[in-house]
């Protein structure tokens, strides 16, 4: 399927959470719109695919929002977010992402996901939490390192299955090996680890 990538500018990168994600973190970010991973195994069962208001009409895997100005606008937001999260929900901590990956096959061009690290490392969150389902998360390996030593950082790597071929379903974004091999550079790192 032709995926559509389109840039677009955004007021706040930052969103209030709501629902679940309240127990998890006070802030969601997205780095992008869609997800270019809707096509492989992660993709079949995504629940956001079902999130009509997102998809705008569009098939999902079949878009992808770049948000050029992600890291201008966490830094233009930040103090605003963090005084409120602070003061409604204790610390300042945010969940990245809960509707895209981050590490996208076009972050390696776009580095819109690189950029907000960078932002981070001087104006930090309280606890950062990256959720993603490709093994490209260990580029980032010395900007996480470098972060942690101003907040706490938490990545969170999704396996859908122990084989990379299923029967009937699409491959995954990243085989099973070098996602756990991304796992192992990032808790050798010091960097806690989930899957």
């Amino acid at each position: 399927m032709p995926v559509t990538v389109s840039h677009v500018e955004i007021r706040n990168v930052l969103t209030r959470t709501t629902g679940f994600l309240t127990q998890v973190s006070s802030h969601s970010l997205q780095p992008y719109r869609g997800c270019t991973f809707g096509n492989s195994l992660c993709g079949v069962g995504c629940y956001v695919q079902h999130l009509g208001h997102l998809l705008q009409g569009r098939k999902w895997g079949s878009f992808l929002e770049v948000r050029q100005n992600a890291a201008e606008s966490y830094l233009e937001n930040y103090d605003r977010e963090r005084r409120w999260a602070r003061k409604h929900r204790g610390e300042f901590s945010i969940f990245c992402s809960s509707a895209t990956d981050p590490f996208v096959p076009q972050e390696k061009t776009e580095q819109v996901t690189a950029r907000l690290l960078a932002a981070m490392r001087d104006h930090p969150p309280d606890l950062l939490i990256l959720q993603t389902h490709s093994h490209t998360v260990a580029r980032e390996l010395s900007q996480l390192v470098k972060l942690s030593e101003n907040c706490r950082v938490r990545v969170h790597v999704s396996i859908e299955s122990d084989r990379d071929r299923l029967p009937g379903l699409p491959p995954p974004a990243s085989s099973v090996e070098k996602r756990l091999d991304a796992c192992r550079q990032l808790r050798q790192a010091g960097i806690p680890t989930l899957v």
